[in-house]
Order: structure tokens, then sequence, then C-alpha cells
């Protein structure tokens, strides 16, 4: 039975984006090690933006729904 990939949180995916930079930022990788974190953290990257894009909205929605009942 396969294993359920488990989400990752906003911060966990950003704490190993920072790992991933700062490994890279290092400079003593081969090309392939570094094409792989570089992959990692681009997947990374669009998890951390949609994440953020989700709160954004929802953020949005709320104010919406206070400016609302201001106006009632």
């Amino acid at each position: 039975m396969p294993k359920e990939k488990k989400e990752l949180t906003y911060e966990q995916a950003r704490a190993r984006l920072t790992e991933i930079t700062e490994n890279l930022s290092l400079g003593n990788l081969g090309l392939e090690d570094t094409l792989k974190l570089w992959e990692e953290g681009e997947k990374l990257a669009e998890i951390c933006q949609k994440i953020l894009d989700q709160a954004q909205a929802r953020l949005e929605e709320i104010q919406a729904e206070y400016e609302d009942e201001q106006t009632d």
C-alpha cells in the first residue's frame, strides 16, 4: 500500500527552501545535485505561493464580510 504524501505547512516549506538556498549559495555541489536542489526549490516556492494566495483570499473574504456587516 503506497504511503500518503503529507502536505507541507508554509513554515515547513519555507524552512526547507531556506536550507536549499543556503546549500546552493555555497557553490560546492556538483551539477546534478545542484539541479535536483533547484527543482525541489522551485516546487517549494510554488507551494509557498499557493498557501500565501489562499491566505490572502481568505483575508479578503473576511474583510468583505466585515464591511458588509458594518453597512447593515
